[in-house]
This record gives structure tokens, C-alpha cells and sequence, in this order.
């Protein structure tokens, strides 16, 4: 059995179609999304009727909570690009997300299993991303009874298998390589440093979980005009190269 696990998608149509042509490519049939797929300036209708018509085993991340549990004027500004280019179908498609879901006796969740916010398997240095140390991986995943659980949130593709424990896999973030945080003083960059779209298999050999990352690169041009046309000039860097510029 193989499965593709996808997240942080982002409105990102044109990396999403590169990474759907190219799990087709490979011949896996199942796809498992861990949400946060269409918030952005970048392309969230196309995004979502691409989604919608898939009909995929999709979670609720904490930007598509914030569109439909926040009124337009509270949003956050990735959610006010988004929402007011929404048809009742998607927001009705968003509000039936739920928060964690299991697939196959594996363990979907969006950032921790009890929270859309948390970091899991790297969390915040002081000014960049850094791995998680065992407990901190450990954490989250006491009292859970999954062989496989499956996370996104950060953006950074990692795999980690626990001491007697379940595999935990993020697979990295289909449509936004690198993000800008100005709530913080000083703004806080993630960064991945590469601009291709990501994405997770698990292969099930032998009774044995197993997870690989996979990079796809593809054309991101529109999507950088999309970004540039609504003055979202750290999105089109990290579009391009998967670095912030200073």
C-alpha cells in the first residue's frame, strides 16, 4: 500500500498540479491532505474547486479554521486576501473539515492532535527553524495509540520515528517555501530553501510503515505574479527561491 500525504498547499494551484501530475506519475491512487490548503495571494478558488472535485481525505489547518470561525473584518491577512474570493460551496467545503481524522489506522492531525497552532516536529529558535528534540517529539504522541501520525504546519519536510514509538512524518509544504512572520519583533523568517513543491509517501512493507520526501520542481511564474499584483513581496521570494530576502 502507498498513500501521498500533501499540506500547506496555500492556494498554490500551480504547484499543487505539478504535484498531483506527479503522484499520478508514480501510480498512487490514495492522497491524505493535512490542510491549510487555500489561504494566500495566490490562486485559492482554483485551488479549492481542484480539491473540492478530488474529494480527498482532507483536515482542517489553522488558516482554514480562521476563514470560517473569524468574521471577514477579524481576519488575518492571508484570510483577507482569501475569503472574499470564496462561493458558499468552498466555505461550506472548509467548515465540514475536521480537526484531526483517521485514515487506515493512521493519524491525521494539521499541527499537534490537539492543537492547529503547535509546532511539532521543529519548532522556533531564535531566529530560524530548529529541529525538535526527542521530547518534544515525544510529547504530543504520549497516549496515542497510531502507528503512523501525520502532521504539516511548519512547512519543513521531516521524518522522525519515535523509540517504541510511531513514525511522525510532516511532509513539507506543497505551495509556500518560505513564510514571513511580522508579528514578531523581529519579523521571524522559516525558510526551506528551495522553492519546489513538497510532499510525503508511506509505503506499507511487511507490516512496516515507512515515509519518504519528495521534492517536484515546477513553473511558479503565475503564482509569483498573483503574490507581486497584491504587494506580497515575501511571498514572491519565497516562490522563487525558497529563501525571505533581506
Amino acid at each position: 500500500m502507498q498513500i501521498a500525504v500533501i499540506a500547506d498547499i496555500h492556494g498554490n494551484s500551480a504547484a499543487l498540479d505539478a504535484v498531483l501530475a506527479d503522484i499520478e506519475r508514480r501510480g498512487i491512487a490514495e492522497v491524505l491532505n493535512l490542510g491549510d490548503s487555500i489561504s494566500g495571494p495566490l490562486d485559492p478558488v482554483g485551488t479549492a474547486d481542484r480539491l473540492m472535485a478530488r474529494d480527498f481525505p482532507t483536515i482542517a489547518g489553522n488558516h482554514d479554521r480562521f476563514l470560517v470561525d473569524r468574521p471577514p473584518e477579524d481576519q488575518p491577512l492571508w484570510e483577507q486576501w482569501t475569503y472574499p474570493l470564496l462561493a458558499p460551496t468552498h466555505l461550506d467545503w472548509v467548515r465540514a473539515m475536521p480537526a484531526t481524522l483517521e485514515v487506515h489506522g493512521l493519524l491525521m492531525t494539521h499541527g499537534t492532535p490537539t492543537s492547529d497552532t503547535r509546532n511539532w516536529l521543529d519548532q522556533r529558535g531564535n531566529d530560524a527553524m530548529r529541529a525538535a528534540t526527542l521530547s518534544e517529539c515525544e510529547g504530543p504522541a504520549r497516549g496515542l495509540d497510531h502507528p503512523v501520525i501525520l502532521s504539516g504546519h511548519t512547512h519543513i519536510p521531516r521524518i522522525v520515528r519515535l523509540p517504541d514509538g510511531p513514525l511522525l512524518v510532516n511532509p513539507g509544504s506543497i505551495g509556500c517555501p518560505a513564510y514571513l512572520d511580522t508579528r514578531t519583533d523581529p519579523p521571524f523568517a522559516c525558510e526551506t530553501g528551495s522553492p519546489d513543491a513538497q510532499y510525503g509517501v508511506l509505503e506499507l512493507t511487511g507490516g512496516v510503515w515507512r515515509a519518504s520526501l519528495h521534492q517536484v520542481p515546477y513553473d511558479p511564474g503565475e503564482m509569483i505574479a498573483r503574490a507581486r499584483a497584491l504587494g506580497a513581496e515575501s511571498w514572491a521570494d519565497a516562490l522563487a527561491t525558497g529563501w525571505i530576502r533581506a
